[in-house]
């Protein structure tokens, strides 16, 4: 078992989620924000899903207030911001740290096995994407600026 599916979440709903249960899909992970100049990538994230999700793609986003304290919300209107702004159907989990002490066991693991601009782990801003193979394997880290569009190839090879 690759690591990767030894982590578990919370959905915004609150139900614990084990990611071994996206064994064999391509994965885009992504820390998200509700009030971000980012958060339209939201709509490039939602197509990606509609798009590629069939063929065995999940996007997963990871709302984090740790930036600017763009995601004040809590779960229930983030989840409600998300479904009424951009139509978000992929899973929204609860509200993590992705730097620092408290990080979330998931992103530690992520950034220590895709360090961003010279070596760097931490996540430098939100809407940073993780890509992650079939095979449960980091693939590539993105940085904010990257719209989702511009994976779509990379997500293509992997499926």
């Amino acid at each position: 078992m690759t690591p990767i599916y030894s982590f578990s979440a919370r959905t915004l709903g609150g139900d614990e989620v084990n990611l071994g249960q996206y064994e064999g899909k391509v994965l885009l992970i992504v820390n998200t924000a509700s009030e971000c100049g980012f958060t339209p990538q939201y709509a490039g994230l939602q197509k990606l899903y509609d798009s590629f999700a069939a063929r065995g793609l999940a996007v997963l986003g990871f709302p984090c207030n740790q930036f600017g304290k763009q995601e004040p919300g809590d779960a229930a209107q983030i989840g409600s911001f998300c479904e009424k702004n951009y139509g978000v159907t992929f899973p929204l989990f609860e509200k993590i740290e992705v730097n620092g002490a408290n990080a979330h066991p998931l992103f530690r693991y992520l950034t220590g096995e895709a360090p961003g601009l010279l070596g760097l782990e931490a996540v430098k801003w939100n809407f940073t994407k993780f890509l992650i193979g079939r095979d449960g394997n980091v693939v590539k880290r993105y940085a904010p600026l990257t719209k989702p569009e511009a994976i779509a190839e990379d997500i293509e090879k992997l499926l």
